[in-house]
């Protein structure tokens, strides 16, 4: 297998024209690949520059999750911290997590956050939404987002070898109207709800808001975990 470091966009955009694999740190591929065989070319975005950047906006997809620390919101530093084990950490990349897994431990953090994905095609970069990289399996380059006012993450303990963790993300966001809006991310199994609402002064009704929603489909026991979570963070001060 031949591995193709790009170190631009444009040279990433050949090895893509050329039919490389894209690979992160291969932590979810590898196995499959001695099993099923390897490719005759990869790619990994490590040395590319648009794919490395850490920031309280933006947070690139080649990043190592042992990388994320607190330049980027409380949220997403949180999630990244959970996942895996120390040696999983140093090793796998945020695009990975979020396109490549089946549990995507950062696309919650990413959801409250309201990130948008810029993404890599033959054609060029491009912004969009998660909901179409998710579908589409596209090269994931970077997320972005617009800071939080506050944000919060909790991962209920789980058993080795049983169903993914409850993961609850929660983010507080300036409008540009000068309103507050709380959005609300959360895995329960595998499936991923995700929820706004704009903030009032009683965070019951900003429950409310969002138990009417999707989180109407969730069990007694995690509505109960969400609302904890919830009323947490309102009653918190602001990060910044």
């Amino acid at each position: 297998m031949l591995l193709r470091l790009p170190t631009s966009v444009s040279e990433a955009q050949e090895c893509m024209t050329e039919g490389a694999v894209p690979i992160g740190g291969a932590t979810l591929v590898w196995a499959a690949w001695q099993r099923d065989g390897f490719p005759d070319h990869a790619m990994s975005l490590r040395d590319l520059p648009e794919a490395n950047t850490i920031g309280r906006e933006t947070l690139g997809a080649a990043v190592v999750l042992n990388r994320i620390d607190d330049r980027v919101p409380e949220v997403m530093r949180r999630a990244a911290a959970t996942v895996g084990t120390g040696a999983v950490r140093r090793t796998a990349t945020v695009g990975g997590n979020i396109v490549g897994s089946t549990l995507r431990c950062l696309l919650p953090p990413a959801l409250a956050l309201d990130a948008r994905a810029v993404i890599l095609e033959p054609e060029g970069v491009n912004e969009t939404d998660l909901a179409e990289v998710l579908a589409k399996r596209h090269l994931l380059l970077s997320l972005r987002w617009r800071e939080p006012i506050a944000s919060s993450y909790h991962k209920a303990a789980g058993e080795a070898g049983g169903p993914p963790p409850l993961v609850i993300a929660a983010a507080v966001h300036s409008a540009d109207d000068g309103r507050r809006l709380l959005r609300v991310a959360v895995r329960e199994d595998e499936e991923v709800f995700s929820d706004s609402t704009v903030c009032h002064t009683d965070a019951e009704q900003d429950l409310r808001a969002l138990r009417d929603g999707s989180f109407g489909r969730l069990p007694a026991a995690t509505w109960d975990a969400v609302r904890r979570h919830v009323t947490d963070l309102l009653a918190r001060p602001a990060d910044h």
